[in-house]
Parts: C-alpha cells; sequence; structure tokens
C-alpha cells in the first residue's frame, strides 16, 4: 500500500522504491532468527504417585475433576459463592488487568515488524535580519519582507528484522503473555479453592457450635441431677458445684465457636467481592459428612493441568526467546526510509506539481567495539535461562509433592476417622451408662464429669478429622489443577487479536 502510494504520486524512481520495499520485506520475514529455538526442559517424572496406591487413575472423560470441581460437594450456596467469586473476587480482576497489559505490549511490539507511515504539515511566517549581508560586504539598509513557507508531507520507515530481533522479541512478549494467562488461571484455581476451604471451615464451626449447644443441654440436664440428689440429702454440695462448673465451661465454648464462625464468614465476604458487613450465611441445619473421592491423575497428565507450571514453562520460552535478542545486537541495523511532499510559499498553490518533492534513502550502523558489553548480555540472558529452567523444575518438582502429600493426608486421615468414629460411639456409651449409674447412686459424679468430657472431646476430634479430611480433599484437587488444561492458554493469534479473547480459567 505504501509503495502504491508513492508511485502514484511521484517520478519514477520511487518506482524503485515501491519494488524494494516488499523485496525487503519478503528478506526480513525469511531471514534467519538469531539464538537458539525452544525446546521445553525435560523434567524427572514418576509413572505413578506412591501414594496413590489402590486410588483409581481418571481418565481423559473422568468429568469428576472437570469444570466447576466444587460441585462435588453438593452445596448450593457454595456453589452460588464460587459463582461470585469468579467475576468480583479484586485479586482476579488485578491478574486479568495483569494480562491484557502484556498481551498489548505483545502487540505493541510485533507492529514493529511492519513500516511505519507518517503524514506532517506546517506552516510558517519569517522575517530574516535586516543586517543580513554576504561575508566582507556593508550592512544593507531597510528592511527585508516577511515570507511564508508551507508544506505537506508523508513520510515512511522500516527497519527490516533480517535477524530476527523483532521476532524473538515478538516470541519473548508472546510467551509472558501466556505466563501472564496461566498467572491468572493459577490465581482463580487458588482463589475457588480459599474459598471453599474457608466455607468448610465455617460449615464446620456451624457444626461444632451445634455440638457444644448439646453438650450445654446435656450438662444442664447433669445439673438439675445433681441438685435434685443434692436438695434430698443424696450428694455433697461438691457434685453440684461441679457440675455448674462444666455447665458453665460449656458455655463459654459455645460463645468462643461465634469468634471463628464470624472470621470465616468475613473472610469469605472479601473472597466473593463484598465487605464483610454485606454478607451474611445461614447456617445451615446438618453437616454433608461424605468426602468425595477424587481420582489421582497419572503424574504425566499434571505437567499439562497445572497452571502454575505451565506458567514456569512459558516463562522459559520467554527467556530463551531474550538470549536472541541479545545476540541480534552484534549484528548491523538497516533502516529504509522514503520521505515526499509538497512545499510553497503560497498555500493556494501548494499541491502544484512544480512544488513536489521527494527523498529515498537507507541507514546501516553497527558497534565496532563495546569493551564486551555484547558478550555479557548475552552470557547474562544464558544465566537467566538456566535459572528459569531450575524454577520451573522446582516447580514441577512441588507439584508433585503436594499432590503425594494430600494423597497421603486423605489416606491417612480416612483411617483415623474410622478409628475416632469408634471412640466417639464408645465415649457416647460410656457417657450414658456413668450417669445412669449416678442416678443410682452406683458412681460418683466424678465418673459422670469424666465420661461426659471424654465424649465431647471425642466428637470435637472427630469434627476435626471431617474438618481435614474436606479441606484436604480441596487442597488434592488444586494440587491435581481442578480441571485446568494447558490447551487453555491463549495461542499467538488470540495474543496479537485486536480486541481480547476469553481466556479459559
Amino acid at each position: 500500500m505504501i509503495a502504491a502510494a508513492l508511485t502514484a504520486n511521484f517520478p519514477k524512481p520511487r518506482a524503485k522504491l515501491a519494488r524494494s520495499l516488499p523485496l525487503a520485506a519478503a528478506l526480513a520475514f525469511a531471514g534467519c532468527a538469531v539464538g537458539p529455538n525452544y525446546h521445553r526442559p525435560t523434567t524427572p517424572t514418576p509413572a505413578a504417585y506412591k501414594e496413590a496406591a489402590g486410588w483409581k487413575p481418571a481418565a481423559p472423560a473422568d468429568a469428576t475433576a472437570r469444570g466447576p470441581w466444587w460441585e462435588i460437594f453438593n452445596d448450593p450456596r457454595l456453589n452460588e459463592l464460587e459463582a461470585q467469586a469468579t467475576v468480583a473476587n479484586q485479586s482476579l480482576l488485578q491478574a486479568a488487568a495483569n494480562y491484557e497489559q502484556a498481551r498489548q505490549l505483545a502487540r505493541a511490539d510485533h507492529a514493529t515488524l511492519f513500516p511505519s507511515l507518517s503524514v506532517s504539515g506546517s506552516a510558517e511566517r519569517a522575517k530574516a535580519s535586516s543586517g543580513a549581508r554576504a561575508a566582507g560586504s556593508p550592512p544593507v539598509a531597510g528592511s527585508t519582507a516577511p515570507s511564508n513557507l508551507f508544506s505537506a508531507s508523508l513520510g515512511a520507515s522500516w527497519t527490516p528484522d533480517f535477524w530476527g530481533r523483532v521476532r524473538r522479541l515478538t516470541e519473548a512478549d508472546i510467551a509472558a503473555a501466556q505466563a501472564s494467562a496461566a498467572d491468572l488461571a493459577a490465581a482463580q484455581l487458588s482463589t475457588q479453592s480459599t474459598l471453599a476451604q474457608d466455607y468448610i471451615q465455617l460449615r464446620i464451626a456451624d457444626e461444632r457450635l451445634r455440638l457444644r449447644q448439646n453438650a450445654v443441654e446435656a450438662y444442664r440436664r447433669t445439673l438439675e441431677i445433681a441438685q435434685n440428689k443434692y436438695n434430698v440429702g443424696i450428694v455433697a454440695r461438691s457434685d453440684v458445684i461441679s457440675a455448674q462448673a462444666l455447665l458453665d465451661a460449656a458455655r463459654a465454648q459455645v460463645i468462643d465457636a461465634h469468634i471463628q464462625r464470624d472470621q470465616l464468614e468475613h473472610a469469605v465476604a472479601v473472597l466473593v467481592g463484598q465487605p464483610p458487613s454485606a454478607l451474611t450465611i445461614e447456617p445451615q441445619p446438618t453437616l454433608a459428612s461424605t468426602v468425595p473421592d477424587i481420582p489421582a491423575q497419572l503424574p504425566s497428565d499434571l505437567l499439562e493441568r497445572r497452571p502454575d507450571i505451565a506458567a514456569a514453562e512459558r516463562n522459559v520460552a520467554a527467556v530463551n526467546a531474550r538470549i536472541g535478542i541479545q545476540t541480534a545486537a552484534y549484528f548491523p541495523a538497516l533502516t529504509l526510509s522514503a520521505a515526499g511532499g509538497y512545499q510553497d510559499s503560497a498555500l493556494n498553490s501548494l499541491f502544484n506539481a512544480p512544488n513536489r518533492f521527494w527523498s529515498i534513502g537507507a541507514s546501516l550502523g553497527d558497534t565496532l567495539f563495546d569493551f564486551g558489553e555484547r558478550r555479557a548480555q548475552v552470557a547474562s540472558a544464558r544465566a537467566a535461562f538456566d535459572a528459569s529452567v531450575a524454577g520451573y523444575r522446582a516447580t514441577v518438582l512441588g507439584a508433585f509433592r503436594e499432590v503425594e502429600d494430600n494423597l497421603a493426608a486423605l489416606r491417612v486421615l480416612a483411617a483415623e476417622q474410622e478409628v475416632e468414629d469408634a471412640a466417639v460411639t464408645e465415649a457416647a456409651d460410656a457417657a450414658r451408662i456413668a450417669l445412669n449409674e449416678y442416678k443410682a447412686g452406683t458412681v460418683d459424679y466424678t465418673s459422670v464429669v469424666t465420661a461426659q468430657v471424654t465424649e465431647l472431646n471425642n466428637r470435637q476430634t472427630a469434627l476435626g478429622i471431617l474438618e481435614s479430611r474436606l479441606t484436604a480433599t480441596v487442597a488434592l484437587i488444586e494440587a491435581l489443577g481442578g480441571g485446568w488444561n494447558s490447551a487453555a492458554l491463549p495461542a499467538t493469534d488470540q495474543v496479537l487479536a485486536r480486541r481480547a479473547s476469553t481466556v479459559s480459567h
């Protein structure tokens, strides 16, 4: 387009320029890009998880860990809150803006592959000094008349990317934008996981509150029994005092349970983008105690399903491209330019043919000696690449560890839950028997206190184990990527698109 415009308005020499620009463009895009081409770093990947004995490997069609993974808990209120967090969480909005910033930077650098076109116009009125004279001549008396100068011009310039510097820069920018998109997905997964864990802990706090309220009611009845027995002279006053102390301690625990619940509700409000005063989560009548099974994927699948791993890998690609950027500094830079327009002292005749002017040119420049600056910059880029590879491999190893940790936790906690459930049943039977024997006068009140405190402690321990199992389930889902896949990363054309495409999380 630029070449055609120049040919139409200027004499024949511009036709050579018109033919040279496409040729130079072809040479630039066909030229080599210096620096190493990117290859994904290798990582040690086990064939199976050590802690996954007895777990079912996930098949690609398995929907358990895909899509809205939190729906496996079958809690409509949690589903509602997760949907709110996806669109209103401020950390996610910040991560989305960071991705858009990286995407626009890639578009800006990619645009430098192509020629730039500029247009300018000027109007000037000037008066020369009356003392102007030729060298060795006496001053000229009088004054010179003011003069006008009008101009309009069109210019084009281009620096062909013969050595691939701009292509490597664009490659680095695209990889950085993809890493930013993966960071956004990781931030969303982390927010979803944190919200689910806080919500589970809030529901456990509700259950703990009910448990302590039930204990208060049981201790109140025990106090009535002790008071009645004392009134008829069967037991000592110390039994009544002990029963009252146990009741008051249970009431204090009820009050204390409200603190954690309120704080968890405030945390959930912030995660869904609301001030704490604007969100109220009503207690549920019962707590679903079923822990969903999460099939563990193969370790090799983890490399594609963890957004933090994808982000680390894309950062390696970006740093690799920057080696080529620094290497290109060894080679000369060629800039082609062309300009043409009209210039005259009268505006009404500015665009007459005799007033046309044009110019074409090229400049070539290179640094001959820089005391090792370029060599040091290339070495620095290579060291940065080595660091990013090590960081990528550390991220992968950390991901394997997180999966193993949560698989082990779920396995051990499931076994612990069975034993603790039996302990709760036994403690409840012991408390019931001790109270009946106390009513019958066959045991003292100390036996009742011991049995009732033991029952409450065992029930609270069992509730804590359930909480750990549910939160570990969420942590395992997060460690497995939450159903995300690296195919959700934006492709090159999506990064460079004028309008942002939807990034899957």
